[in-house]
């Protein structure tokens, strides 16, 4: 009867030893993952998540326009987070800077400011999301199209007036779309496109499109 006992006794403490050693490698698994795959992981969690929030929020919904900050960014009437209002960059269309401090003010910039600020500035817009871009900018930016009421896009009528630049840099919805109606503007020597020189574009559009004033 002892030997029995003992030897129950002693399967017992290995059964527990060998518990114990699959928690430990189990935790210790967990820890590899998160550490060499959770860096990679989490941060595309996060943006979904995020995305999927602002869809709900903004997505085909209607806002006043309360702020023009330059050409691209403005400010509609609705909290974002701590902010009182929402910040919107808009999405496929650069334009000539003019409040960034660590560039001069650009060609054509204060007049892209003031189209923008006479075309939007108290009116009501139309907030799209766009389906293959993110939903936020490095800035935490809302990227967005905005619609009139007339159905036209802010963005577009930007580029097709020659107000701004399509954003060749990242990849959008109306990428091409918004590429052919820049060529369109370039053609024509419409807005900016009449006398600019290659030295006042923007440094990222002469990399991307090297020979686009030889289009003109």
């Amino acid at each position: 009867m002892a030997n029995r006992s003992g030897k129950k006794y002693a399967m017992s403490r290995l059964q527990k030893r060998a518990v114990i050693a699959s928690v430990i490698l189990f935790v210790l698994g967990l820890s590899f993952i998160d550490h060499n795959l959770g860096k990679k992981i989490r941060p595309k969690v996060e943006a979904q998540t995020s995305s999927n929030s602002d869809v709900r929020k903004y997505h085909l919904k209607t806002f006043k326009v309360v702020n023009v900050v330059d050409g691209d960014t403005l400010d509609i009437a609705i909290p974002d987070g701590e902010h009182e209002n929402t910040r919107i960059r808009l999405i496929g269309v650069d334009t000539p800077e003019t409040k960034n401090p660590n560039v001069e003010q650009m060609y054509y910039g204060p007049q892209a400011s003031d189209y923008v600020r006479q075309l939007s500035l108290d009116k009501k817009v139309r907030v799209i999301i766009d389906s293959v871009s993110p939903a936020r900018d490095k800035y935490d930016r809302l990227l967005a199209y905005l619609q009139f009421e007339d159905e036209s896009t802010l963005n577009e009528l930007i580029i097709k007036n020659g107000f701004g630049y399509a954003d060749l840099r990242f990849p959008h919805s109306r990428f091409e779309n918004y590429a052919a109606i820049q060529s369109q503007a370039v053609k024509n020597k419409i807005g900016l496109w009449k006398n600019v020189q290659k030295h006042q574009l923007p440094d990222w559009l002469n990399r991307e499109a090297p020979d686009i004033l030889e289009k003109k």
